[in-house]
């Protein structure tokens, strides 16, 4: 019985700890202009199909994960302009639902929400 509880623990405990380990619930827009929108994209890339937008004032927007950006390591060794060049190379993308429309969107125009949304 022992070692079954200690199993169970091991199993259940780092999905709990790793379900919040991916950022925040929501995000809000950033860095847009005020007459202009974010646009959400089918996939992660901007070539991609436009799906809906985000006007500039966006917020409660539901993160489903995001993609590419800056490993911690590389955050923290390199450069701004090292970073930067990654960046180029490999850009976040985030996966979000806003209004019932689901999609991707540049993470660089993004922040995590302030106030709940809920």
């Amino acid at each position: 019985m022992r070692k079954y509880f200690i199993w169970l623990c091991l199993v259940i405990i780092p999905g709990i700890v790793f379900a919040d380990a991916d950022g925040p619930d929501y995000w809000e827009v950033r860095d847009v202009a005020a007459d202009d929108v974010l646009n959400i994209r089918a996939a992660a890339d901007w070539r991609s199909q436009k799906v809906g937008e985000i006007p500039a004032t966006g917020r409660c927007i539901k993160n489903l994960g995001c993609v590419g950006g800056l490993t911690l390591e590389e955050f923290s060794a390199l450069s701004d302009a090292e970073q930067q060049q990654i960046l180029k190379k490999r850009p976040r993308w985030c996966e979000i639902e806003y209004h019932g429309v689901r999609g991707w969107v540049a993470g660089r125009y993004l922040r995590e929400g302030e106030n709940p949304c809920d």
